[in-house]
């Protein structure tokens, strides 16, 4: 199974990549393979980087040969996403937000339909804007046929609507351990769910 850990966030050694990484050892315990995607680069070798609705239905023209290609790549192999953001005036970044319009192809082609998605959010207060910021990436998924969970695990508690942090996350440890609760339940998901979706066997 391929797992994906999607940062919104423009710094990629920043809180949000911490709490990301922090679930990698989870994912790779379970037997799953674990890939980190800066979202930031992938803006990055786009001339305009917000879709503008070039073409209806989107045929991938602004983004063909880039790093968003390859990513997007990835997406359609994954059997999970872990998706997480900095909270922005109590919602994600613009640069998650960017990145996600351009699935618009993915979204036609049914790529993420079953495809299993949690959502992880750090605001600069423990009362930050984080479920605001959960909901906003939940839409996101929802909207791609994705299967949302929550940050709940049978060792820990029924759960909430995802993990959420402060800054620093370093100081965080509860936010932490919701983040790996997260992750556990997104690849038992995954793994149970598996036969709804096409996917090459490449990964374990």
């Amino acid at each position: 199974m391929l797992i994906l850990a999607l940062n919104g966030s423009p710094r990629p050694d920043g809180n949000t990549a911490q709490m990301l990484m922090a679930t990698r050892e989870v994912v790779e315990k379970a037997g799953a393979s674990f890939v980190f995607l800066q979202v930031s680069q992938a803006l990055a070798d786009l001339k305009v980087p917000y879709c503008v609705l070039c073409s209806n239905p989107c045929r991938g023209k602004c983004f063909a040969g880039t790093r968003m290609a390859e990513m997007f790549n990835l997406l359609r192999r994954a059997d999970g996403i872990i998706m997480g953001s900095p909270v922005y005036f109590s919602t994600i970044s613009a640069q998650l937000k960017s990145f996600w319009d351009h699935t618009r192809q993915l979204r036609a082609e049914k790529a993420l339909l079953n495809v299993v998605g949690g959502a992880l959010a750090v605001g600069g207060a423990r009362f930050g804007g984080q479920e605001t910021t959960l909901r906003a990436m939940h839409d996101l998924m929802l909207c791609q046929g994705m299967t949302v969970v929550g940050d709940g695990y049978r060792e820990n508690d029924p759960g909430h609507q995802g993990a959420c942090a402060q800054d620093p996350v370093a100081g965080d440890p509860q936010g932490i351990q919701r983040a790996v609760a997260l992750a556990r339940r997104v690849v038992e998901v995954a793994r149970a769910t598996r036969g709804l979706r096409n996917r090459p066997q490449t990964f374990v």
